[in-house]
């Protein structure tokens, strides 16, 4: 049964997306509306691995339906976890901390999710059979180094290709606790410890520059032993391994990530309202509010209120059309890690030169997200300079497009893809968008949600 939904889902996303290219002509007119999105997707991968651990059923509703999530739910199919999924919610059914059971050199192909394919190592710490972990072509390329590092450490055995997929997994039967000192601001890192914690004797100790922080508030919420506080801008996390828990219910809120390309377009549209509702608002997450605030845009929560640990608020946004430039201050970066595009993008709108530092992590996402950037502003006409890790934007409030501009050879990046679209619809000219299946990975709906609010999108 679930395997038939999840095909029929892929087909319907395939059907969505079946020209891969998109043609836009003109710029949106105004709108005044009020939208839901999607199922954040960081929550919804958390929430499948951690109910895969779980003993009994847990129940998901408004689980993101995208690629990465289906790639997850077929993993935890192949590591032995039974799954129901219809248009209603998700169940899984849960076997503890040891209900694994998979033929020795099983193959797990994570798609194009970063978050799947590392988190999953952490869950494979005490596995007695060896699993392939596989990606597609752009996650082959990325560096696996940064999780297998610490995973070593607990004694996982681990074979790659230079630190790249395809990756051998063979877990240890004596995991030790260890301590870690965590400095890129990866959660993904962060997590994949948490996990690998939980089924491992002792207490696992991580000191780590600040990102977001949905595995441990998912920890207190099934209130797991896990201890975090601050020290010196640094989080101090420790976990007393093992624990089971029984299955849990949760609501997933909507994606702030998603919402984000909904904030934008509002803003650099003329004479428009919009109100985004029951949108995860994690502070880990809502560093673009507040780096847009900073720079004028008019952005309002309300209706704020607390979900087992996870904020949850409506966002109300409105056209800002005297914007500033801003120098980003350095701690916001891993708030706002996944929408530094959208707020590149504005910034070539706004008046002054924008300065951002200490952001060279965004050359290890689905593609260099930094020379993208560069790139794609040097397009429509924006002068900028960038290093390694420094990026500065020469605003021009009055960029106006009108050439055609052809957007392809982005590694099928879905959040470089759909920042094309706001682009398009924001600044005119005549748009040619390839690749748009990339979208499936995290909002296969935004093109349907643009059409709704009026965009002319062929």
């Amino acid at each position: 049964m679930q395997e038939a939904f999840i095909l029929e889902m892929h087909l319907k996303l395939a059907n969505l997306l079946m020209k891969k290219v998109a043609y836009i002509n003109q710029k949106i007119d105004s709108f005044n509306s009020k939208i839901y999105v999607p199922g954040d997707k960081s929550l919804s991968i958390r929430w499948i691995l951690m109910a895969s651990q779980a003993v009994g059923t847990s129940i998901a509703y408004n689980l993101l339906r995208s690629e990465d999530v289906f790639s997850t739910l077929k993993t935890i199919k192949k590591l032995g976890i039974n799954f129901k999924i219809n248009k209603k919610n998700c169940k899984i059914y849960g076997k503890g901390l040891n209900g694994f059971k998979f033929k020795n050199n099983t193959i797990i192909n994570a798609g194009n999710s970063g978050t799947l394919a590392r988190l999953i190592f952490g869950l494979l710490i005490n596995s007695k059979n060896q699993i392939i972990l596989k990606g597609d072509k752009s996650l082959s390329k990325r560096d696996f180094s940064r999780v297998i590092s610490p995973m070593q450490m607990f004694g996982q055995n681990i074979k790659s290709n230079n630190q790249k997929l395809p990756i051998r997994i063979k877990g240890t039967n004596y995991p030790r606790p260890i301590s870690y000192n965590e400095t890129k601001g990866s959660a993904q890192i962060k997590s994949c410890i948490l996990l690998a914690a939980m089924k491992t004797p002792g207490k696992t100790k991580i000191k780590s520059v600040p990102s977001r922080d949905h595995t441990e508030k998912l920890f207190k919420y099934l209130k797991l032993p896990i201890k975090t506080y601050k020290k010196k801008k640094l989080d101090l996390i420790s976990y007393n391994g093992v624990k089971n828990y029984k299955g849990f219910n949760y609501v997933i809120p909507g994606d702030i990530s998603s919402s984000s390309f909904f904030i934008v377009l509002t803003l650099l549209s003329k004479n428009s309202k919009i109100i985004i509702r029951n949108v995860n608002v994690n502070k880990s997450r809502t560093g673009i509010i507040d780096i847009l605030k900073i720079m004028k845009a008019k952005i309002t929560l309300k209706n704020k209120k607390n979900y087992n640990g996870e904020y949850v608020a409506d966002i109300f946004v409105k056209s800002s059309n005297k914007l500033k430039s801003i120098n980003c201050p350095v701690d916001m970066n891993s708030r706002s890690i996944d929408e530094f595009l959208l707020i590149f993008l504005v910034c070539a709108s706004a008046k002054g030169i924008s300065k951002f530092n200490k952001i060279g992590e965004l050359r290890n996402k689905e593609t260099d997200r930094l020379k993208f950037a560069n790139k794609f502003l040097n397009k429509i006409g924006i002068k900028t300079e960038v290093n390694r890790d420094s990026f500065k934007i020469y605003g021009n409030p009055n960029l106006k497009l009108n050439k055609t501009y052809k957007i392809k050879n982005f590694d099928k990046d879905h959040r470089a893809c759909m920042l094309s679209f706001i682009a398009a619809l924001t600044f005119g000219g005549k748009w040619i968008i390839n690749d748009i299946d990339s979208i499936n990975t995290s909002f296969p709906n935004f093109i349907s949600l643009l059409k709704n609010l009026g965009a002319k999108i062929h």
